[in-house]
């Protein structure tokens, strides 16, 4: 078991090695954007000041900007932003429309639970892969197992591989967990003889000692034990060790790899990837608190001049506080000129540094993307078509940014949610599973103010095609036949956002429209009944005002 054990420790000293030169990229990106989280190769204690070393904040708020709007883009908390479809989203029925929207309902009530953590473990996340181009999020079962846990560990405790499809493989966390933690984790039993002598009675300070451990999570074929809880069935392990006492905590087997790992841009032969401040903004930041410093200095020095003084009139010191007075010698005469004056300074140059730094700013922002995320203003007077092109200027140069990201990030933890809830029973019986779902791949679809303007183009070209359609019918009346109508306006009522359950089946819909015709049907063969026994009766009457003679006639 030693053996095993040191292979393993052995495996992931050689993943954290291989990320050295990271790690002092990563202390110099968080000193600049994210203070928060600058302890890569430096230690920082609560109440330190951690941007003493910055002149400026503005780097700072424009990673905050991003990460904010990640989070707002991706998973805005106004409307349901995520929603289940499989991969023939077109031969859903209703059933399986509605299963999957309740699913959705008690998968959303899970996640947003108070005791998950989620919003707290995306925003960590959010402002990582700003700052960083990645983060690691994890999804389990709380420790009472009644419920989700979301957690967004540190990158200065991670590390992992690409496996051979490119996708984040094996995972390797350090992990500080103090003994008491581990005995309520997972038990007395489970944990070095070592470490339960911390724990018995009298030892005042040693159960919150930091024990060295790490978590590792790999393909089942990489395991190196013999046998553990779901060995066969499960095709990753996860595995919790002792390093400092080489012991094994546990091992079981695991359906799903708990980790994600989004990532912003990656480059061929690295695991790691790249952020926005990693090329472009780091330089620039570097650049402006230098420059805001100096133009500090020179506005410091222009409020309050350097003064020059007569050494032999001045007696003593020169007070350049409000009220002070500067004693002169007795015989100074002032028309030898001022015995105290400001130094004459050149200051043409002080609007030229101003304007650089706001250049600076402006490229800044450029680099976190904050100029391509917001949404184009309507002008008063501009057209439909106008706003129409600058909606999709902007999905052009937002999509890129956001659907990689929703890949990796929402939908994958969407789907180990998914898989982990289903497994424990969350969304009912499997009999409660309609018919046309079993068998079939769920998958997620979301929405977001990026995917409203794209579906809010689908209603907007409906409405073109009706005004083309109205004008053209009087030239060509055959127009009308060219356009799928029923198909084009569920795509434009689906655009609105509505609920799946408000929008009839297309069997349901076709069954009403059926019976709106056999009543309009109805109706006019009731009208035609009762126009001829009206007709009827009329010529009754007349026949009995003419009298027998004239109808013999």
């Amino acid at each position: 078991m030693s053996t095993d054990l040191k292979w393993l420790i052995e495996q992931g000293d050689e993943l954290f090695g291989k990320r050295t030169s990271l790690m002092a990229m990563w202390q110099e990106m968080a000193d600049q954007f994210y203070p928060e989280r600058a302890d890569f190769t430096a230690s920082r204690s609560l109440g330190t000041d951690f941007a003493a070393h910055l002149t400026t904040s503005y780097p700072l708020t424009i990673r905050r900007d991003l990460g904010n709007s990640l989070g707002t883009m991706q998973r805005p908390s106004s409307i349901d932003w995520f929603a289940m479809r499989t991969e023939h989203e077109e031969d859903e029925d209703q059933p399986a429309k509605a299963w999957m929207e309740r699913a959705s309902g008690i998968m959303r009530r899970a996640m947003y639970h108070r005791t998950s953590q989620f919003q707290r473990a995306s925003k960590e996340g959010d402002h990582d892969i700003a700052t960083f181009g990645q983060c690691v999020k994890s999804v389990e079962l709380n420790r009472h197992a009644d419920g989700l846990l979301y957690r967004c560990w540190h990158l200065r405790d991670c590390a992992w591989n690409e496996n051979e499809d490119g996708a984040v493989g094996d995972m390797h966390r350090k992990w500080m967990p103090t003994a008491y933690e581990l005995q309520r984790i997972f038990g007395g039993m489970a944990l070095h003889a070592n470490v339960r002598k911390m724990l018995e009675p009298g030892s005042a300070r040693a159960p919150f000692t930091k024990i060295n451990c790490r978590h590792i999570v790999i393909p089942a074929e990489l395991c190196p034990f013999d046998s553990y809880p779901g060995k066969g069935r499960a095709p990753f392990v996860s595995i919790y060790m002792d390093v400092e006492n080489k012991h094994l905590i546990e091992c079981v087997g695991q359906v799903d790899n708990m980790y994600a790992v989004p990532r912003w841009q990656t480059v061929s032969g690295s695991q790691y990837a790249f952020s926005p401040a990693t090329v472009c903004a780091l330089p620039d930041a570097r650049l402006i608190q230098a420059m805001t410093l100096t133009l500090l200095e020179a506005g410091e020095k222009a409020v309050n001049p350097p003064m020059v003084a007569q050494d032999q009139v001045v007696r003593g010191d020169v007070p350049l506080y409000a009220g002070g007075i500067t004693w002169v010698d007795a015989d100074y005469d002032e028309r030898l000129g001022d015995a105290v004056r400001p130094l004459s300074q050149d200051k043409s140059g002080l609007p030229f540094g101003m304007e650089m730094r706001d250049g600076l700013m402006a490229i800044l922002r450029e680099a976190f993307f904050l100029n391509t995320l917001t949404m184009p203003q309507n002008g008063p007077e501009m057209t439909a078509y106008e706003v129409g092109q600058r909606v999709q200027d902007y999905i052009r140069q937002a999509a890129p940014i956001f659907e990689p990201l929703e890949a990796e990030d929402n939908g994958a933890i969407c789907e180990k949610t998914f898989n982990l809830m289903m497994r424990h029973g969350a969304f009912g019986s499997v009999e409660d599973i309609p018919e046309s779902l079993r068998g079939r791949e769920i998958g997620f679809k979301f929405k977001s103010p990026l995917h409203d303007a794209v579906e809010a183009q689908k209603g907007s070209k409906f409405f073109e095609a009706s005004q083309i359609l109205s004008q053209a019918v009087s030239l060509y009346p055959d127009a009308p036949a060219h356009l799928n109508f029923e198909v084009a306006f569920r795509d434009a009522l689906t655009s609105t956002g509505m609920p799946a359950a408000w929008l009839n089946s297309e069997t349901d819909a076709q069954a009403i429209i059926e019976g709106n015709h056999q009543q309009e049907q109805a109706a006019a063969l009731l009208q035609n009944i009762t126009a001829g026994a009206e007709a009827a009766k009329s010529v009754g009457e007349a026949g009995q005002a003419l009298g027998p003679e004239a109808l013999a006639a």
